[in-house]
């Protein structure tokens, strides 16, 4: 039994006995991720919002950084979006988050590990193109710092190399060595990390179709508004309203209902979860998914 098994049981075990959310087995028999029989494109990051070229060091603790701070989602409304020149609409959040480290590393150069234990908000959030006083902010920089201490004088491309080629050993390590990783049940960011390095070209996995998705609130979202997740009337109008969701039960029945479901929508299909999350993840980007309300939850794991 590894993380991955473990995420898999608790989340069935929610799944099994969830008040709040209901998996509709009609829809998910015949959902197909929004294929429509044709096929959808590999994963793959985006070189214009993400740091990719330059020398693997730089891009492996770029790709570690971003996956530090990948979460603040129940924030993300109050952030400063950036906007895209191509469409000239604003991009989300974690999307903003993302194009602005990276050209914070084009600009300025990149990060060393020996100076993120000292990294000041304002400075991140200089960086970020935010207001420092923001509580998120605050929040990156504490886990930053938490990942300058975690390397202890490794380059990020030492921890992306030294487990053996194993995703599940790296989401074990991270996971246990720093609490903002610490998502018990789902441990979502644990999980992206080897996932994204991977698609960074910076190291390579041997066991990444283990993984399962990653359960933050767009997934989720994507699915309800497909009609393979229903919530309870309470639940649905708490999260039409746009109201905060707090952490607890609901949020962890959304999350994990999303994970089941997911498991064997991916089973069904034959692609391995951790590429069904992407394909979800990239159709919750289309503005009719946008225009909708999703579940916020303020938390560190999303």
């Amino acid at each position: 039994m590894g993380l991955t098994d473990d995420v898999r049981d608790a989340c069935g075990a929610i799944a099994t006995a969830a008040r709040w959310v209901r998996i509709d087995e009609e829809r998910l028999e015949a959902y197909d991720a929004g294929a429509s029989g044709g096929a959808i494109a590999e994963p793959a990051l985006d070189p214009e919002r993400h740091y990719l070229e330059g020398a693997p060091e730089d891009v492996a603790l770029y790709t570690l950084a971003l996956d530090t701070i990948n979460f603040g989602s129940g924030w993300f409304p109050t952030l400063r979006k950036r906007l895209d020149p191509h469409s000239g609409r604003s991009v989300s959040g974690s999307l903003t988050v993302a194009w602005n480290l990276a050209d914070h590393f084009r600009l300025h150069g990149p990060w060393t590990p020996a100076s993120l234990p000292d990294l000041r908000t304002d400075v991140l959030a200089g960086a970020l193109g935010q207001p420092a006083d923001h509580e998120l902010m605050a929040l990156y920089a504490q886990a930053l710092r938490d990942l300058g201490r975690f390397l202890d004088g490794r380059s990020a491309l030492e921890l992306a190399t030294g487990t053996g080629g194993s995703a599940e050993r790296l989401a074990e390590e991270l996971a246990a060595g720093m609490a903002l990783f610490d998502d018990r049940g789902f441990y979502k960011r644990a999980q992206i990390v080897s996932s994204d390095l991977q698609l960074a070209g910076v190291a390579a996995f041997d066991d990444l179709d283990r993984l399962t998705i990653f359960a933050d609130n767009l997934v989720p979202h994507v699915l309800r508004c497909d009609g393979v997740l229903a919530y309870e009337p309470g639940l649905a109008a708490h999260v039409d309203a746009e109201r905060l969701l707090p952490a607890g039960p609901q949020e962890r029945e959304i999350r994990a209902c999303a994970v089941h479901a997911c498991e064997r929508l991916a089973a069904r299909l034959g692609v391995p979860p951790r590429v069904l999350d992407l394909w979800l993840w990239n159709r919750g980007q289309d503005p009719a998914f946008k225009a909708r309300p999703r579940h916020r939850c303020r938390t560190v794991y999303y």
